[in-house]
C-alpha cells in the first residue's frame, strides 16, 4: 500500500459535508436506542452527542472525533461504527461525532476563529471547548477514552497513550488489529517524541504542556487512560476510516 503523496504543507485530500455525515448518524443512533445529549454551545448552536447506558455495566468508554476540520476520517469512522452497531452490550458508551463543524466547512485545522480546539482545554478560550468541558463534567467517569484523529505527515497509523498510573495497556492490541488494514508508522521518533512500534507514551507531556489537548483534560478530570488514534492522511480515505473503525472496535473489545 503506497502513500498518495498529495499533501504538501497541509492536508490536501478529500473533504466531507459534515452536516450530511451528522444527519446520517442521527437516525442510526435513535435506531440503536442511544440517548441524544447535545452539547449546547450557545442558544442557537449545539453539537450532536450520544450516550448509551447499560444497567450493571462494568466499563464506560468515551469516543470523540472531528476536533480538527481537516481530518475527515474520524467523523466517517463514527458513522461506520453506528452503521455496524458492534457495540459491547455490557458497556456504557458516550460518543461525540464531531467537535469542530466550522473547521470542516473550510477544511482547516482550527475553528472559524482560527483556534485549534485541541490546544484549548486548559485556557478554554473557545465557546465549543467551554461547552464540551461542561458536558463532560456532567457525565459519569470513563474507564478509557478513544479519540479519533489523522496526521497528514505520517508514514502510517500510530497512537498516543496517556496512562500515568500504568494500568493495563491496550495499545499493542490495537496496533496489531490495525496492522492488516493500514501501514503502521514504525519510526523511532514521531512528532518529535520517542515511539516504539507505532506507540507514543505521552505521559511525560502531562507535566510540560500548557496548551492542553482534549486527552489531557480527560486524564486530569474524567478517565485514568486515554488513547489518541492517528490515521495517516496521505493514504486513501477508505483505508483511514477502516483503520480508525478497527482501532475503536478492538479498543472496546479488550478494554
Amino acid at each position: 500500500m503506497e502513500r498518495l503523496r498529495i499533501n504538501n504543507g497541509r492536508y490536501l485530500g478529500e473533504c466531507i459535508d459534515i452536516d450530511d455525515v451528522l444527519r446520517q448518524i442521527d437516525p442510526l443512533a435513535v435506531q440503536g436506542k442511544w440517548q441524544k445529549i447535545p452539547i449546547a454551545v450557545s442558544p442557537t448552536e449545539s453539537l450532536p452527542a450520544f450516550q448509551r447506558l447499560v444497567p450493571g455495566a462494568q466499563k464506560s468508554v468515551y469516543i470523540s472525533a472531528g476536533i480538527h476540520g481537516d481530518e475527515p476520517a474520524g467523523p466517517l469512522a463514527v458513522l461506520e461504527l453506528f452503521r455496524r452497531g458492534n457495540w459491547r452490550a455490557d458497556m456504557n458508551l458516550s460518543v461525540v461525532p464531531c467537535l469542530n463543524r466550522h473547521g470542516f466547512a473550510c477544511n482547516c485545522r482550527g475553528d472559524h476563529e482560527g483556534i485549534d480546539l485541541n490546544r484549548d482545554y486548559r485556557s478554554l478560550k473557545s465557546a465549543v471547548v467551554r461547552a464540551h468541558t461542561r458536558w463532560l463534567d456532567e457525565r459519569p467517569a470513563f474507564n478509557v477514552s478513544l479519540l479519533l484523529h489523522e496526521d497528514w505527515e505520517s508514514n502510517g497509523f500510530y497512537l498516543y497513550e496517556l496512562n500515568p498510573d500504568l494500568r493495563p495497556s491496550i495499545a499493542e492490541k490495537v496496533i496489531e488489529a490495525v496492522r492488516p488494514i493500514c501501514p503502521v508508522d514504525l519510526s523511532p521518533e514521531i512528532e518529535g517524541r520517542p515511539a516504539t512500534g507505532g506507540i507514543i507514551c505521552a505521559n511525560p507531556d502531562l507535566q510540560k504542556r500548557p496548551d492542553w489537548p482534549e486527552a489531557f483534560y480527560l486524564v486530569h478530570n474524567k478517565t485514568p487512560v486515554s488513547y489518541t488514534f492517528e490515521a495517516p492522511s496521505d493514504f486513501a480515505l477508505s483505508t483511514r476510516v477502516t483503520a480508525l473503525v478497527t482501532a475503536v472496535e478492538q479498543g472496546i473489545k479488550v478494554v
